[in-house]
């Protein structure tokens, strides 16, 4: 079991013909059971032609009704990227990925309140994972994103980060003591974004599959002291914790466009008081993490 994605999930690429789309869906393709799961590309002005022997549609709603396809990944450059995201939620599909970084604030913003209004309307609800987003990995199953496939190892452990470089470095020190991993998400380090660590954890909460999580946060915002009061009353299984971002001086922007501190509890240092609160084994050495988690096993 995995959440979210597995080795039967289909997927379309949007952007599939663009030098990003063209990489990653082929590293994605050559992994476990990608050459079944990389169904269909979409790229209007190429419809009909195939790359890497996957067919390329016109629309997502075309390629989805051709192939059955759940599930799309985009790679599409920022300034089309939202429009990418609306395509898909447009065509009814369960989950989108967006792996592209700088999209305008502003169109995210017109993109989830569209889809807030088509689910308050009765429409499908979408999952979005990203922007800015590493993607999500089932290893030995399914990539979809772009994490190196290589470091990950089937198992019983979660985890979920806001940063895609934390994430592979948790799940590198995890393969390294033996530990595998049942899912690694990654939802991104953009202020207006899709799944949430609440949203995710909720996932492996229910997932039988999954034994233990690595959580990974970064300084800016409410999201993670949300999950962690939430994982209080509900969480049935042990949790490591690490925010990013101890040194950071308030008030200034840190790499991810979501990393600026206003003050108060979106700090790192009120994240991981509130985590340790609630009951999560909390470190401030992200050289630890794996170490950790095993201690908790």
């Amino acid at each position: 079991m995995s959440i979210y994605v597995n080795k039967d999930t289909k997927v379309i690429t949007q952007g599939i013909t663009g030098k990003t789309g063209q990489f990653h869906t082929e590293k994605c393709i050559e992994y476990a059971n990608g050459k079944n799961c990389f169904v269909a590309g979409v790229n209007p002005k190429k419809a009909g032609e195939k790359i890497f022997d996957v067919p390329i549609y016109a629309t997502v709603k075309e390629a989805a009704k051709e192939t059955g396809a759940t599930t799309s990944v985009i790679y599409v450059p920022p300034a089309g990227a939202a429009a990418a995201i609306w395509e898909a939620v447009e065509a009814d599909l369960d989950f989108v990925i967006c792996i592209t970084e700088g999209i305008p604030v502003r169109d995210m913003l017109e993109v989830r309140n569209k889809m807030k209004a088509k689910e308050a309307a009765g429409g499908k609800k979408t999952l979005l994972l990203g922007p800015n987003c590493p993607g999500i990995i089932t290893p030995d199953e399914i990539k979809i994103g772009i994490m190196p496939g290589h470091i990950h190892k089937k198992g019983r452990v979660g985890v979920v980060s806001r940063s895609g470089t934390l994430t592979y470095e948790a799940v590198a020190q995890l393969t390294e003591l033996g530990i595998g991993q049942s899912t690694a998400v990654g939802i991104g380090g953009d202020p207006i974004n899709g799944l949430k660590h609440i949203d995710v954890m909720k996932a492996f909460n229910d997932d039988p599959d999954t034994d233990a999580v690595i959580m990974i946060g970064e300084i800016g915002g409410p999201d993670e002291a949300e999950a962690a009061r939430w994982c209080k009353d509900n969480f049935k299984k042990p949790v490591v914790g690490f925010i990013a971002g101890v040194t950071a001086p308030a008030g200034k922007r840190m790499g991810h466009a979501g990393a600026l501190i206003s003050g108060g509890e979106d700090t790192a240092d009120a994240k991981l008081a509130i985590l340790e609160e609630c009951g999560f084994k909390v470190t401030r050495d992200p050289s630890e993490m794996g170490r950790l988690l095993k201690a908790l096993l």
